[in-house]
């Protein structure tokens, strides 16, 4: 669906990390130090691990810009790691391998299924590349795209409603508020974010990790973006797939998602209404903003699962893929719960997918182009 792609590239303790995002149109101002506020954003996050302490991630784009522009060509963008001057020897692309292979495999990890579909014999050689760390580059595609949306009056915001257990009062939180403020979890709701901190802490100290829930907003979106036309134009399959891509999601949810099992055909759709101008409205989001694979005008609210993080830092029982005996998972550097980082990187993928539907609806080889039709379609939706 549209012509907006991207590719990620890179290992997580390689020399660095590259993504090349193909199809945004010419003439889109972008800010370097928007796309690092989110990196900063996604390495931050109370129960985050040492790894954060090492990376300082900043985006360096090496193609597509000039002064501050895009020119409708591939945008290239890299990040580098850090922490590959520690890693030289074990992770270098030529010369003899150093350092002790990896042959503990770790439950809910690629690390198994890995090897054997690759027929390799070092998990490193697949824990690299399906580490959580690839989601940089995500994030800074997202930045990218979160610009074009900004120039077309939309946008995207997250925040944290479950981790472990501990939910927040969703009549304690401001809507409005959602991405203007700042918290260690990216939670809206202070009491519940201080027993959130408490729970991480205690699975800390157990050598544990939590999971949780977070839900993507996305305000502005026009109605009539994605199709009904075709099972792969509709946008929320786009942007349930899109969820579903972030290392360790397992569940996602648009509107009132299961809740709708519980309610009755009379209470589970959204009512419409006339205003005194003949305006549409409606008191309700059940939809979370889609119907028929359409954005409807409403917020579009996309929830998702995050399991609790494979790595343990008091390991589960496993086998080793060499010594075919049993052992415990190996311990890689992890955090005890990234649900705030994971919704930093939802926002980046609920971007991108709305701003594919926005390339492929509006036209993309120049912004002005892009503004002017968008600016005729909804002036044809007013009547005007």
């Amino acid at each position: 669906m549209g012509n907006l792609r991207f590719m990620t590239a890179g290992e997580s303790h390689g020399p660095r990390l590259t993504a090349i995002l193909e199809g945004i149109p010419a003439g889109l101002g972008l800010s370097e130090e928007a796309i690092n506020k989110d990196l900063a954003r996604r390495q931050q996050g109370y129960g985050r691990g040492g790894r954060m302490k090492i990376e300082t991630d900043r985006v360096e784009i090496l193609s597509g810009v000039r002064f501050g522009e895009t020119l409708g060509g591939p945008v290239t963008l890299s990040v580098i790691n850090k922490d590959w001057t520690n890693w030289t020897d074990r992770m270098a692309a030529f010369g003899n391998p150093a350092g002790e292979k990896v042959t503990a495999a770790r439950p809910g990890h690629a690390d198994y299924v890995g090897v054997q579909k690759y027929d390799r014999e070092d998990i490193r050689d697949i824990l690299e590349r399906s580490s959580a760390r690839e989601t940089a580059m995500r994030v800074a595609v997202g930045g990218v795209c979160k610009a074009l949306l900004s120039a077309c009056g939309m946008e995207v915001v997250s925040h944290v409603v479950e981790i472990g257990g501990i939910k927040v009062n969703e009549d304690k939180i401001n809507r409005d508020e959602i991405g203007k403020g700042s918290s260690e979890l990216n939670c809206y709701d202070a009491e519940a974010e201080e027993k959130m901190k408490e729970r991480i802490r205690g699975a800390k100290e157990a050598g544990d990790t939590l999971g949780g829930v977070f839900e993507v907003i996305v305000r502005g979106a026009p109605i009539g973006l994605g199709s009904h036309i075709q099972w792969d134009r509709r946008l929320d399959a786009a942007l349930a797939g899109a969820m579903m891509s972030i290392q360790a999601i397992k569940g996602v949810e648009i509107g009132a998602g299961f809740e709708y099992a519980e309610l009755p055909g009379s209470k589970a759709h959204d009512e419409m209404y006339y205003d005194e101008n003949k305006k549409v409205y409606r008191r309700t989001n059940h939809a979370g903003g889609l119907e028929g694979g359409m954005t409807n005008g409403e917020e579009i609210t996309i929830r998702a699962v995050m399991k609790p993080i494979p790595t343990l830092m008091t390991p589960l029982h496993s086998i080793d893929i060499e010594s075919k005996e049993a052992v415990l998972a190996c311990k890689e550097r992890s955090d005890v719960c990234a649900v705030s980082a994971a919704s930093v990187v939802g926002e980046a993928m609920a971007a991108f997918v709305i701003a594919r539907a926005v390339v492929e609806k509006f036209g993309g080889d120049a912004m002005t182009d892009l503004l002017l039709a968008m600016n005729a379609y909804k002036a044809r939706l007013a009547g005007e």
